[in-house]
């Protein structure tokens, strides 16, 4: 009998509930499980949470006002204000944020001009 490691199972979890949305496909991207709409990323695995891309207000609101949202910093690098990392001890918890993946999706799927 063979089991997973606990970072396989997490992944599986959250594949679980990133790939039933519509368009997104899944490769890695520098070391880090990253999921991808229309060819562009909007969220990844990072440590014990998802990070992903969401408009600035959105995003700063969300790290005010939720406990375990903070500055997405993958491997230590810089944040950007677009970026945040939802951490959840139990990945199958990501659920809950189907909503917030959902309008990050969006979101990077409908690019943005500078």
């Amino acid at each position: 009998m063979t089991s997973s490691s606990p970072a396989s199972t997490r992944k599986a979890q959250i594949d679980a509930v990133l790939l039933k949305l519509p368009g997104v496909s899944a490769r890695k991207i520098n070391g880090l499980d990253a999921y991808f709409v229309a060819d562009r990323l909007f969220a990844c695995i990072s440590g014990l949470g998802v990070g992903l891309r969401l408009p600035v207000a959105t995003a700063t609101e969300l790290q005010f006002s939720k406990d375990n949202v903070v500055p997405f910093q993958p491997a230590g690098l810089g944040s950007t204000r677009e970026w945040i990392q939802i951490n959840r001890s139990d990945a199958a918890e990501y659920e809950k944020d189907l909503e917030l993946f959902r309008a990050s999706l969006e979101f990077v799927k409908a690019g943005r001009t500078r």
